[in-house]
C-alpha cells in the first residue's frame, strides 16, 4: 500500500531517503552557479495575490485543455531523461501516472523504456518528445516511429544546441542513459527555423517546441506554425545567469497573440505557483523536479499523490482568490510583491531551508 503522503514536501523527503547521491544530483541541481534555477522560483516569490470576495466559489473547477486534450488541472509531465534512475519503470511510471489522474504525459527520447513500451503501457494521449541525435534519415525514421506508436504530439526541445556544465552532477559522476553510441552533438547545434519546420511537415503532428524564453523566438515560433510556446529554460539546467521562466511569460503571451497555447515550466513547487501562471497566461504548466521526486517516493503512484496535493493547492488559491473557473483567473488577480525567502530548489517549503541539506 502507498505511504498516506499528506504534502509534497513527504513526498519530496522519501524520495530523498530512496535515490542515492548522483541520482538525486541530476534531478536537484542545475548548471554552475545555479543562479537560473534559482531565479525561476524568485520569479513565483515575487508574485504576490490580488484576492476578490463575495464571489460564489461553492464549486471550484480546475479543468482546462491543452491541444484539444482534457486535463484535469493545468499540470502535465514535463519530460526528463533517465527516469528508470528513479524509479524501476522508468518514463512508463509517469504515463501510467498521467493516465490515472488525467494529466499528459510528455515522454523523453532519452528515457527508458523504449518509446513504443512507453506508449502500449495504457491508452491514454500522450506526446513525445525529441533530441535531433543524427542526420534527416535518422530523424525521419525517428519521426515514423513516434507516429507508429500512437503519440499525438511531438515537442522538439530547442535550448540545448550545446550541453551545460551542471557542477552537481560531475561531482556525482552522473551518467545519463540512452543518448545514441554515434550521437555527434553537431546534429542538435545545426537546428534551425527551417530544419524545424521540416519536421513539422515530416511527423504531420501538432508541435511543440520547449525552451522559448524570448519574446522574439516566441513570435517566431508562431510564425513557423508551431502550435504549443513552451516558456522554459531546462529548470535552470543550460544557460546559467537566465531569467526566470515566469518573468519571461508575460512578453511571450503578447507576442504569441493567442495564436498559439502557452505552456511553462520551471521552479513550479506549489498549486498557487500553478495558479499564478495560468493568471499570466499559461495554459498549463508542467512538472520536472515534482514528478522525479514523486518517482523516487513511490513510482507512479507517488506521481499521482504529487498531482493530488497540487489540485488540492490549486482549487484552494482559486477558492481564496474569488475564481471559481480557470478561465476566470486574469493578470488583475496577481500583482508585484516582495520575495520573503532565499529561493533554492525546495524553498516554498519551510522544513527544508537548504536544499541540498537534506
Amino acid at each position: 500500500m502507498s505511504p498516506a503522503f499528506t504534502t509534497n514536501e513527504e513526498i519530496v523527503r522519501a524520495a530523498r531517503y530512496n535515490l542515492n547521491q548522483s541520482a538525486w544530483d541530476y534531478l536537484v541541481g542545475a548548471s554552475e552557479s545555479e543562479t537560473t534555477m534559482r531565479r525561476n522560483r524568485l520569479a513565483f516569490d515575487r508574485t504576490g495575490f490580488v484576492p476578490r470576495v463575495l464571489v460564489d466559489v461553492s464549486n471550484v473547477n480546475a479543468k482546462t485543455t491543452l491541444m484539444g486534450h482534457a486535463l484535469r488541472t493545468p499540470v502535465i509531465l514535463a519530460p526528463m531523461g533517465s527516469l528508470q534512475r528513479f524509479t524501476r519503470d522508468g518514463g512508463k511510471a509517469s504515463t501510467l501516472a498521467a493516465a490515472a489522474f488525467g494529466a499528459l504525459h510528455v515522454v523523453s527520447s532519452v528515457t527508458q523504456p523504449s518509446l513504443e513500451d512507453t506508449s502500449a503501457a495504457v491508452d491514454h494521449p500522450k506526446l513525445f518528445q525529441l533530441y535531433i541525435h543524427g542526420d534527416w534519415d535518422w530523424t525521419e525514421a525517428k519521426l515514423a516511429q513516434v507516429k507508429a506508436a500512437g503519440y499525438v504530439g511531438l515537442c522538439i526541445t530547442v535550448d540545448t544546441a550545446v550541453q551545460s556544465h551542471r557542477d552537481r552532477v560531475l561531482v556525482g559522476e552522473f551518467t545519463p542513459a540512452l543518448t545514441p553510441s554515434n550521437n555527434d552533438p553537431k546534429h542538435q547545434a545545426s537546428m534551425t527555423w527551417d530544419k524545424l519546420v521540416r519536421i513539422k511537415d515530416a511527423v504531420g503532428l501538432p508541435m511543440m517546441i520547449k525552451g522559448i524564453a524570448s519574446a522574439a523566438d516566441a513570435k517566431l515560433a508562431v510564425e513557423h506554425g508551431i502550435d504549443v510556446v513552451w516558456v522554459s529554460n531546462h529548470g535552470g539546467r543550460q544557460l546559467d545567469h537566465g531569467r526566470g521562466t515566469l518573468d519571461v511569460l508575460a512578453e511571450v503571451v503578447a507576442a504569441v497573440e493567442g495564436k498559439a497555447e502557452v505552456v511553462l515550466d520551471g521552479g513550479i513547487q506549489r498549486g498557487s505557483d500553478v495558479v499564478k501562471a495560468v493568471a499570466l497566461g499559461a495554459k498549463a504548466v508542467a512538472i520536472g523536479k515534482l514528478q522525479g521526486w514523486g518517482l523516487g517516493a513511490d513510482g507512479s503512484a507517488g506521481v499521482v499523490r504529487v498531482l493530488e496535493v497540487l489540485e488540492e493547492e490549486v482549487r484552494i488559491a482559486m477558492g481564496l482568490l474569488g475564481a471559481p473557473t480557470i478561465d476566470a483567473l486574469t493578470s488583475e488577480y496577481v500583482c508585484a510583491a516582495e520575495a520573503v525567502t532565499a529561493p533554492h530548489e525546495m524553498s516554498s517549503w519551510v522544513n527544508m531551508p537548504g536544499g541540498r541539506l537534506l
